[in-house]
Formats: structure tokens, C-alpha cells, sequence
């Protein structure tokens, strides 16, 4: 049987290698401020169709860049991510028990 589901699978630290951006626990912790609030929950898997994460539905430059975002902006994209859920077909979401 062939999967034809279209998956980009990229650890968040390949990510932030990849864009040479810090992972933002480890730009919150290094910096010596309050923890940032993301709604990561370790599933990082992207989407290929939709480009959101399966796991948080952030677009992989949103989780990229997440740290270095202004809090105003992080809070915008945090209210937006129920309504992305719908742009994800609901057997990707299954997969991952979403």
C-alpha cells in the first residue's frame, strides 16, 4: 500500500538550523525572561497542501520565528489557530489524533 498523504517532517531545531533562528524555549530560556506561550504540543509534522503544522497549525515560519515575534503578534496568530484547523483535511488530522 502506497501513502499518498504529503508530509514534510522537519524537527523544530532542523527548522531553526534551517532558518538560523533560535527554538523559542531555548531563545526564552537563554535570554533570561518569562516564558513565551505557544501552543506547540510536539507534533510537528507540517502539511504539505495546507502548510500548517498538524499538531499547532502554525505555518513552519510562524514556529520558526515564534520567539523573536512581537507578543501582540503571537497572541493575533494564537486566536486565528482554531479556525485553521479546517484548512487540514480531517484524515491528516486523524492520523495524529487531532
Amino acid at each position: 500500500m502506497q501513502c499518498t498523504h504529503e508530509f514534510s517532517v522537519m524537527s523544530l531545531a532542523a527548522a531553526a538550523v534551517a532558518m538560523r533562528r533560535p527554538i523559542g524555549h531555548l531563545a526564552a530560556m537563554s535570554s533570561g525572561s518569562r516564558p513565551i506561550a505557544t501552543p506547540c504540543v510536539k507534533v510537528c509534522v507540517v502539511d504539505g497542501e495546507s502548510g500548517l503544522c498538524l499538531g499547532c497549525y502554525r505555518t513552519l515560519g510562524e514556529v520558526a520565528h515564534w520567539s523573536a515575534l512581537p507578543e501582540a503578534e503571537r497572541d493575533e496568530i494564537m486566536a486565528a489557530l482554531p479556525a485553521r484547523r479546517s484548512r487540514i483535511r480531517p484524515d491528516k488530522l486523524g492520523l495524529f489524533g487531532g
